[in-house]
């Protein structure tokens, strides 16, 4: 039996159940004209589709949505996939099924893997693009062919994809460097230590640093940005490079969360206290430097609720037809060591107790 929402809504336009139901689901066999008018009848009831009934309409053939993060930088990339497959369990009972390809790193292997997810029938696709210029292509050829794609993140703005979900990188960046600039004294000079440019997230962040720090600290000066890769190797030694190239260095500012080659490698060169250090996100390796205030801030961009977002919003989507944001920025946070224990990742409790 329909919801009684669809019988009103037929009555009002004139028109038989059925094609009320091909215009609330965009399916052919109808007129446009048609189409709007039954659209504009049911906002003006503020209908809203059953979740339940929606679900067994599409629960014959379960509605697949194609999961493709990285598995490194476990710190970061655990705690996404973590609220991505949350979020499943609780639409597992509306016919949603993940189908979940991974990479091993931050764009390594995608076109194998999307190309897999595309052959086993997704419906939609969670991503996150570490080259836009290699993954536009993909994610254009899935919205060609129906598929929603949702980049979490890190974004492909240039491609079709349908939304992004992530922190802004941009606004990351000026947070880091006003912090970093209210640590350090006039003219300080500091680095950048992130993971590749070519990624959106990570050039963004930079260039949001480079201008909140320029105007933030009088004089300052950034004498290096440091592509790392993502690899704890390379990040600690052009760690210890940079210190013993800028004897003088008064700050650091890590984009990604790959922070504790940083931390050791300033360590290693005994510049632990001369260096102001901002890192970003949490994970329990981080949290004795944070303790001893090696790690003077870090900009949390809560990954949990990145991937609950994603898969919530991609989910309402395919069900409802609901309308998707083209942005859906994930608020960030400032851990700092008083409100530490706030945070999931501190496995704490808020008063502290385990």
């Amino acid at each position: 039996m329909k919801p009684a929402g669809i019988h009103e809504i037929a009555k009002r336009a004139k028109v038989s159940i059925g094609t009320v139901d091909r215009a609330l689901h965009n399916r052919p066999g109808i007129r446009e004209s048609t189409r709007k008018r039954i659209l504009r009848i049911a906002k003006q009831l503020r209908y809203t589709p059953h979740l339940a009934a929606r679900a067994l309409s599409v629960g014959r053939t379960s509605v697949k949505i194609g999961v493709c993060i990285p598995e490194e930088i476990r710190f970061f990339y655990d705690q996404l996939r973590m609220g991505i497959f949350d979020e499943a369990r609780r639409a597992s009972g509306m016919g949603i099924e993940i189908v979940y390809q991974p990479v091993p790193s931050l764009g390594k292997g995608e076109e194998a893997q999307i190309a897999a997810l595309f052959a086993s029938g997704i419906s939609g696709l969670i991503v996150t693009p570490g080259n836009p210029k290699a993954a536009n292509p993909l994610i254009n050829h899935a919205e060609d062919r129906g598929i929603r794609v949702i980049c979490v993140t890190t974004d492909a703005p240039q491609s079709h994809r349908t939304a992004f979900v992530g922190v802004d990188p941009e606004l990351s960046g000026r947070i880091a460097a006003e912090l970093l600039a209210k640590f350090v004294p006039p003219k300080s000079k500091v680095a950048v230590v992130t993971g590749m440019m070519e990624t959106e997230e990570h050039r963004l962040k930079c260039q949001g640093f480079r201008a909140g720090f320029l105007k933030e600290c009088k004089g300052g000066k950034i004498v290096a940005v440091l592509e790392a890769h993502e690899s704890e190797d390379e990040s600690y030694q052009k760690t210890c490079q940079l210190v013993d190239s800028y004897p003088d260095l008064q700050g650091i500012y890590v984009s990604t969360v790959n922070c504790l080659p940083v931390c050791r490698g300033l360590r290693d060169r005994k510049a632990a206290e001369r260096v102001q250090l901002i890192t970003t996100d949490l994970f329990p390796e981080m949290i004795p430097f944070v303790k001893t205030g090696m790690i003077r801030a870090s900009i949390y961009q809560d990954p949990y609720s990145q991937g609950q977002t994603a898969l919530r919003v991609l989910t309402d989507s395919l069900l409802n037809r609901t309308a998707i944001s083209k942005t859906n920025f994930v608020n960030p946070e400032i851990v700092l060591r008083a409100n530490l224990e706030l945070f999931r990742e501190s496995g704490t409790k808020p008063n502290g107790q385990p």
